[in-house]
């Protein structure tokens, strides 16, 4: 017993080695009250209560109101409003938004239709504050008001879209209510986005209602609008692209609203404004056009995505171990998946994961390249969830298959040359994966299993099938580059013999798997090599050093328009990670990670990482994004933004086998998509 004890445990240090799944509690929290940057400057949460900033208090004093406004905000607004129309002040303007935003937070809790009034008003003189055509030369964008006019703009258009939300959900294409003092205004909502339509809106919940718990940078842009996490809603009947939209996926919008007073009536009376409540994609814009002024957006794209990360029925620790210990109970969850809508100009950028592992594992990374304008306009990122705990050529030949599949669902007439042009990114064992999916196998691999022909073996026909699909392949027409990170290319000293046999008593391979091997030797006696792979069973198994298939994927012919770039990790070798890496990232040998001497290896990059932080590691997402420029530099010829140089450091080795200078490199452009052959699968 005590023996078996010790056998567990030893597996249970060796798999918190290798595992690659990001383990968070939580990604994000509830604040206890939304965030507010008004909050200090107007003494939001003082036990004295909201009280006017020290401007708006001297436009009090000036005009004798102070009194008036300890007893009666409402009254001291209304005899601002008839001040402003006489002397047409901007520091009454923006007094007259900062007291009415003021008197809404005092109404909100007890009188909400009050509060709807205030806000609306604050809303409206903030709007005019920065957007009145009569007093544009008089407007200083490096006065603090101005930032405050922004901040009571966008705090009001809040609290009326919470007070308004209360009473029903707001959805594109339909109407709702702006209250000012002695009026309400109906606004039209519109949904400004490329890629969601007003059916994908399901609901939407306020950014300011929660803290990042579970990413490293957080990504928010200051301007006007209010930054929400909008919900989408699945279809019964979901096509193309839908298809891989994961159940209950969020996504980041900004809402503005809008005052068109540009239609006069014929008959010079007082325009009438129209409102229209703008949901705009940050992902797609970061600037609008307001009154002939560029404005930027307040928007936030890392909230939204740590909130859809944070649900309680996303068990990713859960489906990261069922995929290594129950590889067949995660196949109904594998395969491709996206989570910005699918953009048939953009590049796709593909991320695979690695052992006991799931697609959560990139957040960081995804998190981070998506920030940069530049990398969103050009590229969209996909992910792809697999099974890990079975050999990972097996994995590679599902994903073949997938990606075909999700050709056909999305550009079925292939009609969109940006898929063409695809980035194949994996972590770990994924990386093996991924350059499986760029090689042309020939009859090498086969020949590992059997020096007699295919056509001779005696299997069931569906089982040839699938022996065909893994064994025979050619390199997939529209990928372009392969960018391997903490991969064991030679092998890892973790599959041992201790580890295999572990894994093959505690990992659950599905059924099928099992009785097709025994089917195959039981029909052809005689027929297989001494030493044919047939009693690799799992992923571990698979990353033996001493495998003949990680010899033979080293020595296989790439695609020759496809490029490698390399990313090795390396840290100090103690404790139990020396027991398996003497220099390396503690699970995969400095010398196994390399790509030393392989064909079309354009880069390599070694950094100070552990085996699961490597892909996480700053370095690491700014080679990936340095790959993703160089891309674009040679596709299109786009010059690169300044200082896109990588500056070598005491913590980072780079190195390339490429010896020209990357100043003075000149890349050969890949042949066009439709020259190159198309897969098979």
């Amino acid at each position: 017993m005590r023996s078996s004890y010790a056998q567990w445990l030893l597996l249970l240090l060796g798999l918190s080695l290798v595992g690659c799944a990001s383990d968070r509690s939580q990604w994000v929290t509830v604040r206890t009250t939304p965030r507010n940057p008004l909050e200090t400057t107007l003494n939001l949460v003082s036990r004295e209560g909201p009280k006017p900033s020290d401007r708006t208090a001297q436009v009090l004093r000036r005009y004798d109101l102070v009194k008036l406004s300890e007893r009666d905000l409402s009254a001291t607004v209304t005899r601002l409003q008839q001040l402003q129309s006489d002397i047409d002040d901007r520091e009454v303007q923006y007094s007259i938004a900062e007291l009415a935003y003021i008197a809404g937070k005092k109404a909100e809790m007890n009188e909400k239709s009050e509060a709807l009034s205030y806000y609306g008003t604050s809303l409206m003189y903030a709007y005019d504050y920065l957007f009145d055509r009569r007093q544009t030369d008089t407007l200083n964008p490096y006065d603090p008001q101005f930032r405050g006019a922004c901040d009571l703009y966008n705090q009001s258009l809040e609290g009326t879209l919470r007070l308004v939300q209360a009473d029903g959900v707001l959805r594109p294409g339909t109407q709702g209510v702006v209250h000012t003092i002695g009026r309400q205004c109906k606004f039209d909502i519109e949904l400004n986005s490329s890629g969601w339509h007003a059916e994908d809106f399901d609901n939407f919940k306020f950014v300011s209602d929660y803290q990042i718990a579970g990413l490293r940078n957080h990504y928010h842009t200051y301007g006007l609008g209010v930054p929400i996490i909008a919900e989408r809603r699945s279809h019964a009947d979901e096509l193309g692209a839908e298809k891989f939209y994961p159940d209950k996926l969020t996504f980041p919008l900004t809402a503005f609203l809008r005052i068109d007073r540009s239609e006069l009536p014929a008959d010079g009376s007082p325009a009438k404004p129209r409102f229209v409540l703008e949901l705009h994609d940050p992902l797609d814009r970061q600037t609008l056009a307001v009154d002939g002024m560029k404005v930027p957006l307040e928007s936030d794209i890392s909230t939204p995505l740590a909130y859809f990360l944070n649900q309680p029925d996303f068990k990713i620790e859960e489906v990261s171990t069922l995929g290594l210990l129950k590889p067949g109970e995660v196949e109904k969850l594998q395969g491709l998946y996206m989570l910005e809508p699918y953009d048939p100009n953009k590049m796709p950028v593909v991320m695979v994961h690695g052992l006991w592992s799931s697609p959560v594992t990139w957040m960081e990374m995804f998190n981070d390249l998506r920030s940069d304008p530049y990398v969103r306009q050009h590229y969209q990122f996909w992910f792809y969830l697999y099974p890990t705990g079975q050999p990972f050529w097996v994995s590679a030949s599902q994903m073949r298959k997938d990606l075909a599949e999700m050709r056909v669902a999305i550009d079925p007439g292939q009609s969109s040359p940006a898929l063409d042009q695809m980035v194949l990114v994996g972590h770990s064992m994924g990386g093996l994966v991924s350059k499986l999916q760029s090689i042309d196998s020939g009859d090498r691999f086969w020949e590992t299993m059997s020096e007699r022909s295919f056509a001779d073996l005696q299997a069931d026909p569906a089982l040839k099938q699938e022996l065909e699909r893994a064994f025979f392949f050619q390199p997939n027409p529209s990928i372009r580059r392969v960018v391997t990170i903490g991969t064991p290319h030679r092998g890892s000293k973790f599959a041992n013999d201790l580890t295999q046999w572990a894994g093959n008593k505690f990992i659950r391979l599905p059924m099928k798997l099992v009785t097709s091997r025994q089917a195959l030797i039981r029909d052809n006696r005689e027929y297989f090599r001494d030493n044919a792979p047939l009693d690799i069973r799992t992923s571990l198994d698979s990353l033996d050093p001493q495998s003949v298939l990680l010899t033979t994927l080293r020595d296989a012919d790439p695609g020759p328009w496809v490029s490698y770039h390399n990313i090795a990790g390396r840290q100090a070798a103690e404790g139990f990670s020396s027991w398996f890496s003497k220099e390396g990232d503690g699970v995969v040998s400095l010398e196994s990670a390399r790509l030393d001497g392989l064909p079309n290896v354009r880069s390599q990059l070694v950094v100070e990482a552990d085996h699961l932080g490597v892909h996480r590691h700053p370095q690491s997402v700014l080679e990936v994004r340095r790959i993703l420029f160089e891309q674009l530099a040679e596709l299109e010829r786009f010059p690169l933004p300044a200082g896109e140089v990588m500056m070598a450091s005491a913590s980072v080795e780079s190195d390339t086998t490429d010896e020209t200078p990357p100043a003075e490199r000149t890349a050969t452009r890949p042949p066009p998509a439709n020259v190159l052959p198309h897969s098979p699968y």
